[in-house]
This record gives C-alpha cells, sequence and structure tokens, in this order.
C-alpha cells in the first residue's frame, strides 16, 4: 500500500470519528428534540459514510477486486437517515411536542 493511499485513509478514519463524535456529543448538550434529531442526523451520517468510504478503499486495495458492499451500505445511510429524521419531526409536530 502506498503512503499516499494511507494518508488518505487516515484522513477518512480521522474525519470520520470527529464526525461522529461531535455527532453524539449533540445529543448531549443540545436542550430539546429538535436540535437533538439534527446534530446525530447530520454528523454522524457524514462520520460512519467516510468510515465506510475509507473501509471500501482499504478493501479495494488490499484484495484482488472492488469493494462496493461499503459503498452500497453508504448510499443506503445517506438514503434513509434524513427521511427518518424527517419523519420523527414530523411525528413529533403532530403531537405538539415543544
Amino acid at each position: 500500500m502506498s503512503l499516499i493511499t494511507e494518508i488518505l485513509l487516515s484522513a477518512l478514519v480521522l474525519a470520520g470519528a470527529a464526525f461522529t463524535l461531535i455527532g453524539s456529543l449533540s445529543l448531549v448538550r443540545f436542550k430539546d428534540f429538535y436540535t437533538r434529531l439534527h446534530g446525530p442526523t447530520k454528523a454522524s451520517t457524514l462520520g460512519v459514510g467516510c468510515l465506510l468510504i475509507a473501509s471500501s478503499v482499504y478493501f479495494s486495495v488490499t484484495g484482488d477486486t472492488l469493494s462496493l458492499h461499503e459503498i452500497l451500505v453508504t448510499l443506503f445511510l445517506f438514503i434513509t437517515a434524513p427521511i427518518s429524521a424527517h419523519l420523527m419531526a414530523k411525528a413529533a409536530l403532530h403531537l405538539g411536542l415543544r
């Protein structure tokens, strides 16, 4: 594995860990439901996406073929996370949650 690949993987893993940490801390710091919903949805989705892309790059470089499983999981995550957050916010609005 080349130095550029290792640097790319390190950057993706560190960015993923930082985004996931920020998303987790927003659950503790924010006061109401809507801001608590916003923080982890955005930051954790980006964090897990970076980690999955790093995994895909690593297994594609070290393996014989292109690793697409992680890319498919990332696409599924990027599609489902905003939809589920929207539905939870809509249900909270319908229930009159402040």
